[in-house]
């Protein structure tokens, strides 16, 4: 069946950088758009970055220029490169894949930014 599995999270200072990683199986991601969320304790899952299945992305602004994503269509994983890592960037960042009729959800890495 179709799962998402994140790797890659971890501590880092802030500043500093992290790559995660999601690799698809059960489906061809590349067929598919996808995305990275994130949540932080006591608040609401937020999109971070998407890539449709055209290549086009799309990130919040708080994140604009200092987060990239990108998608290896043979390895099918979707990557998400961070920088300039902030405090307010620690929270658990899923993985989202979305069809014409459902989405799916990896079960999270966690990110943690110290100051």
């Amino acid at each position: 069946q179709v799962q998402l599995v994140e790797s890659g999270g971890g501590l880092v200072q802030a500043g500093g950088s992290l790559r995660l990683s999601c690799r698809a199986s059960g489906i061809i991601s590349s067929l598919n758009d996808m995305g990275w969320y994130r949540q932080a304790p006591g608040q609401q899952r937020e999109m971070v970055a998407r890539i449709t299945r055209g290549g086009s992305t799309n990130y919040d602004s708080s994140v604009k220029g200092r987060f990239t994503i990108s998608r290896d269509n043979a390895g099918n994983t979707v990557y998400l490169q961070m920088s300039s890592l902030k405090p307010e960037d620690t929270g658990v960042y899923y993985c989202n894949l979305k069809t014409m009729r459902t989405e799916y959800w990896g079960q999270g890495t966690q990110v943690t930014v110290s100051s």
